[in-house]
């Protein structure tokens, strides 16, 4: 497996870089959102050099792209259906996968739920949560959901569809388990011992996937744990992975 990147999905990868001939993995795309327009364009152009370089060497692609463009409430989250992103970064990467297809490159898309563990950057959710609570004073989006996905989960879950050999698919890669984010707060507290003063806001958005796909493509998932109650083991391992005085320091001195 070929790895294009150095950020904190291509780390968790690596070790399967000696397996997989003829796969090119592109994990170095925009992390977060919002990012301006430049960021959007440098991410197009990486994916345009990745594509010719899978078409010249005849390897598939996998592109990373995000659960983002589900945000209807109540909407199936699968990714057969009608697509209308719920933001800018999900059109964004919607506008990317489009891409992808067209271009005759054998690929393999992946929509990514939030995919957390050890090492992750400070301004991903589940670290800039720990960081709240231990301060305190904590955000909360109303009714705002997450899927959650473990990094060692994520990893044993690409690997099997390489294995298996999933190609020119859309495939959503997420436990199950989409779960408002105030009850991820909630278990924060009780994990961390603190109570922290909740600001509560309206802006909030669901990015609920369907998994029936991925249960089909990849039988045996049921041996990781995924479904109702996924996210609490998924936090507690990366917790007991991670240190909260490491945890703020990452969201101190590492952006976006």
């Amino acid at each position: 497996m070929e790895i294009i990147g150095n950020g904190f999905l291509a780390r968790h990868l690596a070790p399967l870089s000696a397996g997989h001939p003829g796969v090119t993995v592109l994990a170095a795309g925009v992390p977060t959102h919002p990012l301006p327009d430049a960021e959007h364009r440098r991410e197009a152009a990486l994916v345009e050099d990745a594509i010719r370089h899978c078409l010249r060497r005849d390897r598939m692609l996998v592109f990373f792209s995000t659960v983002s463009m589900y945000g209807g409430p109540g909407g199936p989250g699968d990714e057969d259906g009608p697509q209308v992103a719920s933001t800018r970064y999900g059109q964004h990467k919607l506008d990317l996968e489009r891409l992808v297809r067209a271009s005759g490159v054998r690929h393999l898309v992946l929509r990514l739920g939030y995919v957390l563990g050890p090492d992750e950057p400070g301004f991903r959710l589940l670290t800039a949560l720990v960081t709240q609570v231990l301060a305190g004073r904590v955000r909360v989006q109303r009714g705002a959901r997450r899927d959650m996905i473990h990094v060692a989960d994520f990893t044993t879950v690409v690997d099997a569809m390489l294995r298996t050999g999933v190609c020119d698919e859309t495939v959503n890669v997420a436990s199950g388990d989409c779960v408002e984010v105030a009850d991820v707060v909630r278990h924060l507290e009780h994990r961390l011992g603190v109570t922290a003063h909740w600001q509560v806001t309206d802006d909030s958005i669901e990015h609920c996937p369907s998994v029936r796909k991925l249960r089909r493509l990849v039988p045996g998932l049921e041996r990781l744990g995924f479904g109702p109650g996924y996210h609490r083991s998924a936090i507690d391992r990366y917790l007991a992975a991670t240190r909260p005085a490491d945890v703020i320091r990452r969201e101190r001195t590492e952006t976006p």
